[in-house]
């Protein structure tokens, strides 16, 4: 299958969406490649291992595949049967993250390659590009889903790399759930989107990670207040009202938080913590 991809005003000569060779791809698309690091710790500051993946996307996505599987820790788990191995990552939600990343990232974006973190306490994975087609993280959630790289989508998908458009984030909160993992947490952070998954196992009723406490006990200590507006909560935690909004929402939707206001599309709304009943 030959195909074309316009860039720029320009024809760079692609197989399936996939440049034919590195040279053309870095000529046209010189940031269509994924940068891979394995961090000590839980920032950025000392870097143990790295990788610049600039393979074709088939096999990009295999590599810094292995690169995360290279950095995760594997124990046996043996049943009446047979031997399992139990991973210390969600390996199926990663590759759909990944898988994802490739799939959606906008390309004309320059300086901006794929990156996948690896940190003491978490994987990151973000690509270039906000949700396309005016979408909300809420959205993707529901399993709403707008490609924004057709060719490359179907060539996935002719592939088997991937398998129903919109039905991915579900696969990942599956995967997580399997391994006693948080569910995963989406974000959009200046023009780039984002995917964290983290490795601290809590218990199977407990899916806050550490922004989702820290918006709590905000919460909890506005109550005298009245409760905590959205425009408060993303002023002191640094975070885009945007992406405030949808972790509120998600927090609401779990029954951890509870909304104050004449409607739901009241902007004086606040928000109070749920009361634990005896």
């Amino acid at each position: 299958m030959h195909l074309t991809i316009r860039h720029q005003g320009q024809i760079a000569p692609t197989i399936g969406g996939i440049l034919l060779f590195g040279s053309l791809r870095d000529k046209y698309f010189p940031d269509a490649w994924i940068q891979c690091g394995r961090f000590n710790g839980t920032n950025k500051a000392d870097i143990m291992d790295q990788q610049d993946v600039k393979d074709h996307f088939p096999l990009a996505l295999e590599k810094a595949f292995d690169f995360i599987k290279k950095h995760a820790s594997r124990a046996a788990q043996f049943g009446e049967l047979r031997r399992k191995d139990v991973w210390s990552v969600p390996l199926d939600a990663v590759r759909e993250a990944l898988t994802n990343a490739i799939v959606h990232s906008d390309y004309s974006q320059m300086g901006a390659p794929i990156r996948v973190a690896i940190f003491d306490d978490r994987i990151e994975i973000e690509n270039p590009g906000l949700l396309a087609g005016g979408l909300t993280i809420g959205d993707v959630r529901d399993g709403v889903s707008k490609l924004r790289n057709r060719v490359i989508g179907r060539v996935f998908k002719e592939l088997n790399l991937i398998e129903q458009w919109g039905s991915g984030f579900q696969r990942m909160i599956e995967s997580c759930r399997e391994t006693n993992l948080p569910d995963p947490i989406m974000e959009e952070v200046a023009f780039r989107f984002r995917v964290i998954f983290s490795l601290r196992r809590t218990p199977a009723h407990s899916n806050a990670d550490d922004m989702d406490q820290r918006i709590m006990a905000l919460i909890q200590s506005c109550e005298a207040a009245g409760g905590a507006s959205t425009q408060y909560l993303s002023k002191e935690l640094e975070i885009s009202s945007r992406a405030m909004r949808d972790r509120l929402a998600r927090l609401t939707k779990a029954g951890r938080i509870v909304t104050v206001g004449k409607s739901a599309y009241d902007p004086n709304k606040r928000y109070l913590l749920v009361k634990d009943s005896d």
